[in-house]
Order: C-alpha cells, then sequence, then structure tokens
C-alpha cells in the first residue's frame, strides 16, 4: 500500500470469495486509491496461494483498499461491497467453496466495527435476501499481498475474467438481488 499521506487516507478490508471478482467494484470508485488483493484471517506468515486455497492456512482470499474518507465514506464502500458477494452463504461464495472464499469484513477501528455491524443490521432488515446475513465482521488481523500474477486480475486477463465473473455464478446472483 502506499505511504498514508499525513495520516488522512484510511484502510477497508473486505474478503468476498475470489478476489479477483473484489477488485474492479471498488478500484473505480473516486477516491479510492488502491485495491490489493491478498489474504488474511489465517495464521502462517506470508501464505502462498497453494496454501490459502488448501484451507490449512486459516486465511481468505480478500481485497485491501486505501482510501481518502474526504472523498469516500467506509459506509460507501460497505455498500458496494455488499452488492459485491452473496452474504448469505457461509460455505464460501458461488463456485467457489471452503473457508478461503468465505465472506468478512475486516474492520480497522471501532468506528469501522459499528459502521459494518449497522450496515449488517440494515441489510438483514431490507429483506432483500431471503436467508440470514451470516457474513463475518472481524478485527483487521495482517494481511498479505498476493503473487502478482493475482493483481488487476481483470486487466491483465480481461477475458478469462468475464467468463469466470459468469461461470461462477456471482454475475447472475448480483442480477436478481441487486439489479444494477
Amino acid at each position: 500500500m502506499k505511504e498514508n499521506e499525513n495520516n488522512r487516507l484510511e484502510t477497508a478490508t473486505f474478503a468476498g470469495g475470489c478476489f479477483w471478482c473484489m477488485v474492479a467494484p471498488f478500484q473505480n470508485l473516486k477516491g479510492v486509491i488502491e485495491v490489493t488483493s491478498g489474504y488474511t484471517g489465517g495464521t502462517k506468515e506470508n501464505p502462498t496461494y497453494e496454501e490459502v486455497c488448501s484451507g490449512q492456512t486459516g486465511h481468505c482470499e480478500a481485497v485491501q483498499i486505501l482510501f481518502d474518507p474526504s472523498v469516500i465514506s467506509y459506509r460507501e464502500l460497505l455498500d458496494t461491497y455488499w452488492r459485491q458477494i452473496d452474504p448469505t452463504d457461509e460455505g464460501g461464495q458461488f463456485a467457489d467453496r471452503g473457508s478461503s472464499y468465505q465472506s468478512a469484513i475486516f474492520y480497522h477501528n471501532e468506528n469501522q466495527r459499528k459502521e459494518a455491524e449497522d450496515s449488517k443490521a440494515a441489510l438483514e432488515k431490507s429483506k432483500i435476501f431471503d436467508k440470514p446475513i451470516v457474513t463475518k465482521i472481524l478485527s483487521a488481523s495482517p494481511f498479505y499481498p498476493a503473487e502478482e500474477y493475482h493483481q488487476d486480475y481483470h486487466k491483465k486477463n480481461p477475458v478469462h475474467y468475464k467468463m469466470y465473473r459468469r461461470g461462477s455464478g456471482r454475475e447472475q446472483f448480483l442480477e436478481k438481488h441487486w439489479n444494477d
């Protein structure tokens, strides 16, 4: 992540299944400085993709977002996050199964924790989904950037990325529930 200019920038961390699909929705938002694919929530230092996918490290695929809160609020990031995932699925996300693909919000301070809890409660109350919201809200832990070939995957491999989003069922699910 880039140097936090005079402490005016903040960090947000979200897990929502395959990190390839979590970068693009945030990357083009005004006020977002950088989005990094990586691993968090586990016990092994500097895990590899293969180790995380094995389910033995406790990590999940996630994105870490550096943003300017004077331009975009954490709440706006949360609103974008909810529109990228199936928050009712405990076993992974779409075609990707297992703990490394779970959905989770990793808060970096008490304000983020409260905003995450409030947004989760609002989503539950909205009844957009007919099952309970099971996305975890956890204290941020060390974040390890993924290998370079995973960074900006949607730009490096646009055809494969689009096929994956559609083939995984993510695209259809989001269209059905959010219609935007």
